[in-house]
């Protein structure tokens, strides 16, 4: 078990807040008889999943839904629904501003075309190939 401030300090996120993620119910902790707050040692692999779903710009409230999911093992149309819908969105977001970056990208010069192509195509192939599992 990992006090508070331990947590922060192996998670590099501020006991602030923690205490917030606390309160929303997205960590869970045990109180002391002397009202100390200790999380188990799985809170910081929980605080790695609530920071990785903050960059896809989840809110915590979906967060919190996907989380208590995972823990369940449970399947909720509703949310895979909502889910689906929210990554179809967030696709077509990236997809436009790809279409940005190579309208661009043709008024460089081609040194520095292939540097920044050469930084989208790793990462473009593994998407499609992610992709082509739901267009069969």
């Amino acid at each position: 078990m990992l006090k508070i401030g331990e947590l922060a300090s192996l998670s590099n996120v501020s006991k602030r807040t923690i205490d917030y993620y606390t309160k929303m119910g997205l960590l869970e902790c045990e109180r002391s008889e002397s009202n100390y707050r200790y999380y188990p040692e799985d809170a910081v692999e929980d605080l790695k999943f609530i920071e990785q779903c903050k960059q896809m710009q989840m809110t915590l409230e979906q967060i919190k839904q996907r989380r208590d999911l995972m823990k369940a093992d449970q399947v909720d149309k509703q949310v895979i629904q909502n889910r689906a819908e929210w990554i179809s969105h967030k696709m077509e977001h990236l997809q436009a501003e790809v279409e940005e970056i190579y309208a661009s990208v043709e008024k460089l010069e081609q040194e520095e075309q292939a540097k920044i192509l050469n930084t989208l195509k790793p990462k473009t192939s593994t998407l499609i190939q992610s992709l082509s599992v739901f267009s069969s």
